[in-house]
């Protein structure tokens, strides 16, 4: 790709050149762009704000990308910097404040793990004590960039555990009061999501289970259970929410 093609496509994916020219140290305006980063043996997309300054080139995480392709991938990571301030390049002062739109939406980022939650340790184990044996943050489908919380190989069964946050729960999501176009487009974005991935599991023969965070862990395994071993002598497959 040309240095022409780099600029066009970091111009498209912010929205515009207008969104890449950002307020640097001493005043200065620089033009920013948008690194995603692979690191070795993960699955996982990092995104970057990279921007000059001086001789040098700086950069600042904005988040996780996980979307089918580069410009999908390019797009959400400059909507998340736009939309939460990290668009601000001078360095910050060392203090207690947080970018985070309130309180709430802070405490919820700050739990946010991409793995090892407490809902999904406690589901683990309630699995486990049913001597049933998985495997943990696996991609269940080959070419499908989607890893499902706990992956049975043999009957085809993956179990997402769902935040009620980030996957808008029915019952305890309760919309952002800031920010809330971005945040309201950001989890109806992750429920299409997760319904293309059940189809695309589904269709592929898999079963799909998702657990919500706030259900009970021993019902939620009990429930696992019931059709890992039903599938393991029955060659049908389905989904299931």
């Amino acid at each position: 790709m040309s240095a022409s093609e780099r600029a066009e496509e970091q111009d498209k994916a912010a929205g515009g050149r207008k969104n890449r020219y950002l307020p640097g140290s001493a005043g200065r305006t620089v033009l920013a762009s948008i690194y995603l980063r692979l690191p070795p043996k993960s699955r996982r997309v990092y995104a970057y704000l990279r921007w000059p300054e001086g001789r040098k080139t700086r950069e600042r995480y904005v988040c996780q990308v996980g979307h089918d392709t580069r410009g999908e991938n390019l797009a959400e990571a400059w909507r998340q910097a736009l939309s939460v301030g990290l668009t601000s390049l001078q360095r910050p002062k060392k203090s207690t404040e947080s970018w985070a739109s309130s309180p709430a939406v802070r405490n919820v980022m700050r739990a946010n793990r991409p793995r090892d939650t407490r809902p999904e340790m406690t589901l683990r184990s309630a699995v486990h004590a049913l001597g049933l044996r998985y495997r943990v943050d696996r991609q269940p489908l080959a070419g499908l960039r989607r890893k499902a919380d706990l992956v049975f190989a043999g009957p085809r069964v993956a179990v997402f555990v769902d935040g009620c946050f980030w996957h808008g729960c029915p019952e305890h999501y309760r919309p952002s009061n800031r920010n809330s176009e971005f945040w309201s487009n950001k989890i109806e974005g992750n429920r299409d999501r997760d319904a293309q991935t059940d189809e695309k599991l589904a269709a592929a023969g898999w079963t799909v289970i998702r657990v919500w965070e706030h259900d009970d862990p021993h019902q939620a395994a009990s429930r696992i259970a019931q059709a890992v071993l039903a599938l393991r002598t029955s060659p049908h497959r389905g989904a299931e929410h």
